[in-house]
């Protein structure tokens, strides 16, 4: 079984950032939320670009955590975004325009 690997990077400005590799799944997401108690003085980036697979469970798991602090999330994909902020956690790429504004779905 493949478990999570967790790359943690000291950046210059006093940031962290934990790559992640592997698999993020529920009990998986439970040790990432240790580490990020563990680093609740730091500003923390977590890094899923490096992901084989990403369990929807996970998220779940990890919201408990981050709706207390801010971290910054880096290298979701479009469906784990979108189930961050369900969860009430803001992406940092939600800035990003959506398709369409509620005004031009109505104006149609």
């Amino acid at each position: 079984m493949a478990g999570l690997q967790i790359h943690r990077e000291e950046e210059a400005g006093g940031s962290v950032t934990l790559r992640l590799e592997g698999t993020l799944d529920g009990r998986t997401a439970l040790e990432l939320r240790s580490s990020l108690e563990a680093l609740r003085e730091c500003e923390v980036v977590l890094d899923f670009a490096h992901l084989r697979e990403f369990k929807d469970s996970a998220v779940g798991v990890l919201t408990c955590g981050l709706a207390e602090r801010p971290v910054r999330l880096r290298g979701l994909a479009t469906h784990h975004e979108r189930m961050f902020r369900y969860f009430g956690v803001s992406v940092s790429s939600a800035a990003r325009q959506p398709y369409y504004t509620p005004e031009e779905v109505l104006q149609a």
